[in-house]
């Protein structure tokens, strides 16, 4: 997925669960085909997950970075709408695998990648009302740290031109660029609230009921921080057609200049996708693809 991608074999992660953790012996270990992009998954018994990081880091700071997403798991876990992944355990650099990696419960459920909420009104409204659950979680003083989606949109400039650089055949670039030089313009007022920063189809569960597709799960909450409330909204485009978007922004009254940060927020992030993973892992380059059509639709 990664030119400088990690491999972790099934075989190797069974020889470091033996080694480190000899209680979980007789459980199997499978792997997972899944579309993230950070972390190959494999399940340990039904109950455990465990997450290899993709990409090569140094030992001490992935560790150091492991534990405070472990921290962060546990905060999201308290104010959560619907049932989050714990950490269990911190797993050691070992046999044929150079970095830590972690144990944690497994959450059983289909994804929105499987099963599409995009036009489920009631989806809609659970998803305002976890999003309205995280805005509430106390940031203990912190800020956004500066990292990633969720601070100033014009740090973004250098990695926006890159992206579209390289999508000539796939993007109507222009325009593209057009978008952008307004959405980078966008001032922001709000103060930074607790958000769990990528709310895309595959890190949320869903379940089918007679009244639809409804929100089940949340996936991939180590990063949950300070940033811009607007970051939450890129799940309207991500997740929603029209008409749940519109329920979803109603029921998180949200003003204008929020809104269109959101949509922003959303255009950073998918026009990112196209390229990248148009071969090495295309649910994530169509998932990119669906987005920035949905913003282009609105104007």
């Amino acid at each position: 997925m990664h030119a400088d991608e990690v491999p972790v074999a099934t075989e190797t992660v069974r020889a470091l669960v033996d080694d480190q953790f000899p209680q979980w012996r007789a459980l199997p270990v499978r792997r997972l085909e899944t579309a993230g992009t950070v972390n190959a998954v494999f399940r340990l018994g039904d109950a455990l997950a465990l997450r290899f990081p993709r990409r090569p880091e140094a030992p001490e700071v992935l560790r150091a970075r492991l534990l405070a997403e472990a921290d962060a798991a546990r905060r999201i876990a308290r104010v959560s709408t619907v049932p989050t992944p714990l950490p269990v355990a911190l797993g050691e650099p070992g046999r044929r695998f150079p970095m830590p990696w972690t144990v944690q419960t497994w959450l059983p459920g289909e994804t929105a990648e499987e099963v599409d909420p995009a036009e489920s009104e009631a989806f809609a409204t659970d998803l305002a009302g976890l999003i309205t659950a995280l805005r509430t979680a106390d940031t203990r003083g912190e800020t956004f740290t500066g990292e990633g989606r969720g601070g100033d949109l014009r740090d973004h400039d250098a990695a926006v031109d890159e992206y579209l650089g390289r999508s000539g055949e796939l993007l109507d670039v222009p325009r593209m660029r057009r978008m952008w030089a307004a959405f980078r313009e966008l001032p922001r007022t709000d103060p930074d609230v607790m958000t769990h920063g990528d709310l895309i189809p595959g890190n949320v569960l869903v379940r089918r009921t007679g009244a639809g597709v409804r929100l089940a799960g949340l996936l991939d909450t180590g990063g949950f921080a300070p940033a811009d409330p607007a970051l939450e909204l890129v799940s309207a485009w991500h997740l929603l057609a029209d008409r749940p978007r519109a329920v979803l922004r109603a029921a998180l009254a949200v003003d204008d200049l929020q809104w269109e940060r959101g949509r922003a927020w959303a255009f950073v992030q998918a026009v990112g996708l196209v390229e990248y993973y148009l071969r090495a892992n295309p649910a994530m380059s169509r998932l990119g693809s669906r987005t920035l059509e949905r913003l282009v639709a609105v104007g």
